[in-house]
């Protein structure tokens, strides 16, 4: 098939930057698509122009109407990295498009910083929730962020500040590759109250106020870090079972009964581009998830307020499940069971005896394993110190 479709990245010098093929692709164009700002550039174009439509989907169906013509998409920097060339290339066959990048605006800012831009976190804050931020923020890090509007350094360094962050240094590089290319220096305890330009990039060093409380990724935060109400997969039985669920990239839990949203929360900082869904019945504890997850970092978790099993209807197949309540129930199992997909796993716990018993009988359907785990903490008994065992919590781990 013909690559009828050319996505070509402009920097800030505009068409002046472009490779004599990106040159050639807009020159013969007999449809040129863009944000107003990137067909400016192109002039007193013949082709037809077209303007980004909300939502994104609108304009994708606008392409795919002029298939076979020479259609241009003009996109900002390099296509690829959180650009719309990754949303392009989820609708067309590989052999229809072409893309063309110019420098994007993370290598030109880990060149003007000196960062090396592989040991660097990159995100975008485009149509993203500001929190997300929180996930990627350490002590020693170095962040590169695409700025969503003008306040974007504001509301970054504000959130830095709220999260004990407060000393990071934080850079706002406006205008990369162009003629009014600028660097901003401050803290984010600092950071003046005027805006940026619409388009920058904030980088940030970590620097972490004395005493914060950092959080690492690795499976098995203190229990304090989450909002709860008692019902909670305590650290030491969480680390175990996200453990036998092995997160991989790209997959999707369902947390079944999710309490507190520990489980599901703790699955998306493990590994980057997870998915979960956190179902619980309870409209207080579903309210505690959400703020919970806005807090550790992971706006992006989806939770539904229900009751389960009906609560799946709709829902993606996961490729791994949860059940942290609800055994007595044969059904709930049963349903989460036909849900799964091939290769995926299903953890369930259990306190109780009859959640025990709930467990056997599963494991005599289904196979897998089954573990006893037991965690005693060691506290003051009078003048003296002595072990204080939790419940035991018995665990089946099964793949389909």
């Amino acid at each position: 098939m013909t690559r009828w479709l050319s996505i070509v990245g402009l920097g800030e010098d505009g068409l002046d930057g472009l490779t004599p093929a990106a040159r050639a692709r807009v020159a013969t164009a007999e449809v040129l698509i863009g944000g107003a700002r990137h067909l400016a550039l192109v002039g007193d174009h013949p082709a037809e122009k077209l303007t980004w439509r909300t939502p994104l989907t609108a304009t994708v169906s606008d392409i795919a109407e002029r298939r076979f013509r020479r259609v241009v998409v003009l996109a900002t920097g390099d296509p690829m990295w959180f650009g719309v060339g990754v949303t392009l290339a989820r609708h067309f066959a590989p052999d229809e498009y072409e893309i063309l990048p110019t420098v994007g605006a993370f290598t030109l800012a880990a060149a003007r910083l000196g960062w090396p831009l592989g040991e660097t976190e990159t995100i975008t804050l485009h149509g993203r929730p500001l929190d997300a931020l929180t996930r990627v923020l350490a002590p020693g890090a170095r962040v590169l962020a695409l700025a969503d509007s003008a306040d974007s350094p504001r509301a970054v360094a504000a959130l830095l500040v709220q999260r004990g962050y407060g000393p990071s240094r934080l850079r706002v590089l406006e205008h990369l590759g162009g003629p009014g290319e600028a660097i901003r220096d401050g803290s984010a305890a600092d950071w003046p109250d005027q805006p940026s330009a619409d388009l920058c990039t904030i980088a940030i060093e970590c620097r972490a106020d004395p005493g914060v409380v950092t959080r690492s990724r690795v499976p098995g935060l203190p229990d304090d870090a989450f909002e709860h109400d008692g019902q909670l997969t305590k650290q030491a039985v969480r680390a175990a079972t996200l453990a036998a669920l092995a997160p991989l990239p790209g997959e999707l839990l369902w947390d079944v009964g999710a309490g507190s949203g520990a489980i599901a929360i703790e699955w998306l900082r493990a590994i980057r581009r997870t998915r979960a869904i956190a179902i619980e019945r309870v409209a207080a504890r579903a309210a505690a998830c959400r703020r919970n997850a806005a807090t550790l970092g992971v706006p992006e978790l989806v939770v539904i307020e229900g009751e389960a099993p009906a609560a799946f209807a709709g829902l993606k197949a996961p490729d791994a499940v949860f059940i942290g309540g609800g055994l007595s129930r044969p059904e709930l199992a049963e349903a989460c069971w036909r849900a799964l997909k091939p290769g995926g796993r299903l953890v369930a716990n259990a306190v109780t005896i009859d959640g025990e018993a709930a467990l056997l009988a599963l494991r005599g359907r289904l196979g897998g394993a089954l573990t006893r785990i037991a965690v005693a903490q060691c506290e003051p008994i009078g003048s003296h110190l002595g072990w204080r065992p939790a419940m035991p919590v018995t665990q089946l781990a099964v793949r389909k």
